[in-house]
């Protein structure tokens, strides 16, 4: 609801860049948890970024060092994708939440068209790469045993439950799927990237969608067409069920 409010103030005035849209949305809520960085400071931390981690449709991930040791994660977003919403997105959701299972988002960037989330640092990375092996034939077969992944898959749904029920606010993710599942050291699970994030209240059954939202193979059917009922937090729970055990 936050969020929504937010996007219709600032978006529906064309003369207002997204900079200060996302500036105003800071203000408004200057108790959030993560830390706000100057670009110089991101580039000192990941070593005028030595070190990529992974790129996708949002952008890339580098490797990085905060002044008190601790590895991070450094996320930069895509100067041309999207209004501003996915980086509101990830910086309202996960400022809200607290869980073992969900990744906790460190601190940000924001300097003109420069967009960075810092999140912290997931040693052995996303559970992608260890299903989807084939796609490098030169990496040493990665594998896990059926107790890590039945762990996998419960921390997964405690994360989920969280988010729909433990929030003061319903967050529904939208993109559940191997890729943004992160693994730590102990192969414990923490859902990621909540770009595509809708916020909503608790008391909230279902919520109105213009257009649908996730990977194609993990996208529930009611969020691309209205004949199988109302899209609500289930459409995460059907993209869990979706992936790969």
């Amino acid at each position: 609801m936050v969020l929504a409010c937010i996007l219709r103030r600032y978006c529906g005035h064309k003369e207002n860049p997204t900079y200060l849209m996302i500036e105003n949305f800071l203000k408004q809520h200057g108790h959030l948890s993560a830390k706000r960085y100057s670009y110089l400071e991101v580039k000192k931390m990941t070593n005028s970024f030595r070190y990529k981690l992974g790129q996708g449709g949002y952008g890339s991930v580098y490797k990085g060092r905060l002044q008190n040791g601790s590895l991070v994660a450094v996320k930069i977003l895509s100067k041309l994708k999207g209004d501003g919403e996915e980086f509101i997105n990830e910086v309202a959701s996960i400022s809200m939440t607290s869980h073992v299972n969900i990744v906790s988002l460190l601190g940000f960037c924001l300097e003109g068209f420069k967009r960075v989330l810092i999140y912290e640092y997931m040693p052995n990375g996303s559970l992608e790469k260890f299903i989807y092996e084939e796609k490098d034939p030169l990496r040493l077969k990665l594998t896990l045993n059926c107790r890590t992944m039945y762990n996998i898959s419960i921390g997964v749904a405690r994360g989920l439950e969280y988010l729909h029920k433990g929030c003061n606010t319903r967050i529904l993710h939208f993109d559940i799927k191997p890729h943004n599942i992160l693994l730590d050291e102990l192969f414990g699970p923490k859902i990621s990237d909540f770009g595509l994030a809708k916020i909503c209240p608790r008391e909230k059954s279902t919520i109105s969608m213009l257009v649908a939202r996730g990977t194609v193979g993990y996208i529930a059917p009611e969020l691309f067409c209205r004949n199988f009922g109302g899209v609500s937090h289930k459409s995460d729970v059907y993209s869990y069920g979706m992936m790969p055990s």
